[in-house]
C-alpha cells in the first residue's frame, strides 16, 4: 500500500476527536489507493493526475460514512442547517426568536463569582492586541447574514460587544467597524477577524472559552491583558484575558 507523506508526522500533532481522525483515516485510503492505481509517482499524482483520479463522488463517500455513524456536522454559514438538516447540527442561536435564550457554553471556560468589582468572570480567550482601558459594552450574538443585513441598514446598536463564532471574520466584515469589541469562540490571533479587528482598533478575544453569558448582558473584556504571539502558539504557552459579566440582561 502506498507510503503518504503525512505518515511521517514530524510535527507529532493529534487529531481534534475520534471524528477528525475517521474523516482524515477515509481521506488517506481514498488517497493510498488511487496513488497506488495510477503508478505515478508522488509528485506526479499530486500535480497532475489527483485532480481527475479524486472525484466528488469519492468525497461524497466519505461524507456519508460519517452521517452513516451517526455524526452531524458543525454549520459555518446559517444557510447550511437549512437545506441540508440531516447532515448538520440544529442551527442554534441565529433566529431572533432563540436567541434570547442562547449561550455558548464551553466546558473549559473558567468562571467565578462576582469579585469586589461586581465582576463575575465568565470565561477567557486570547487578547489580540493591548488596549489602555477594559472594554464594556452589550453582548449581542451575531450568528447570521440576516441579521448583518438588518445592521447594515439600521446601524449597530451603540456599545455593541459582538459575540460570534469562528465564521464571524467573513460574515461580520461589513460592520465590524461599529463593534466596541468582539467575543469570537474559534481562530486565533492572527485568524482573519484578529487581523481585521486590529486594524479597526476594535478590541478582541479569539478563540474565546465562554459559558453563560446571553443576548443584552453587559460584559467587560480584559483587552489590558498581554496579547497572545505567534511564538506563545507554538510554543503551547497560555496566555489568556478574561471575560466578565457585569450584570445580567434586563
Amino acid at each position: 500500500m502506498a507510503k503518504l507523506y503525512v505518515d511521517s508526522d514530524k510535527f507529532g500533532s493529534n487529531s481534534a476527536s475520534p471524528t477528525v481522525d475517521a474523516f482524515h483515516g477515509a481521506i488517506k485510503d481514498i488517497v493510498r489507493r488511487k496513488l497506488d492505481e495510477s503508478g505515478h509517482s508522488w509528485d506526479k499524482f499530486v500535480f497532475d493526475s489527483s485532480y481527475d483520479l479524486i472525484t466528488a463522488e469519492d468525497m461524497a463517500q466519505v461524507e456519508k460514512l460519517l452521517v452513516d455513524a451517526g455524526h452531524k456536522f458543525d454549520w459555518s454559514a446559517a444557510i447550511s442547517p437549512q437545506e441540508r438538516p440531516e447532515i448538520y447540527k440544529p442551527a442554534e442561536g441565529v433566529s431572533e426568536a432563540d436567541i434570547a435564550d442562547f449561550s455558548f457554553e464551553h466546558e473549559e471556560a473558567i468562571v467565578a463569582d462576582a469579585d469586589a468589582e461586581g465582576r463575575e468572570q465568565r470565561g477567557q480567550g486570547d487578547n489580540v492586541a493591548r488596549y489602555p482601558e477594559a472594554c464594556t459594552g452589550t453582548a449581542r450574538y451575531i450568528r447570521s447574514p440576516t441579521l448583518v443585513l438588518k445592521y447594515l441598514e439600521a446601524g449597530v446598536p451603540p456599545d455593541t460587544i459582538a459575540v460570534i463564532d469562528d465564521s464571524g471574520g467573513t460574515l461580520t466584515a461589513p460592520i465590524l467597524e461599529q463593534f466596541k469589541g468582539v467575543i469570537c469562540a474559534g481562530g486565533s490571533t492572527r485568524s482573519h477577524l484578529g487581523i481585521l479587528t486590529r486594524e479597526y482598533g476594535v478590541p478582541c478575544l479569539m478563540n474565546a472559552k465562554i459559558s453563560g453569558i446571553k443576548e443584552g448582558d453587559t460584559v467587560m473584556i480584559e483587552c489590558t491583558a498581554d496579547p497572545k504571539t505567534a511564538a506563545d502558539y507554538q510554543k503551547n504557552v497560555e496566555r489568556t484575558a478574561r471575560v466578565w459579566r457585569l450584570k445580567k440582561a434586563d
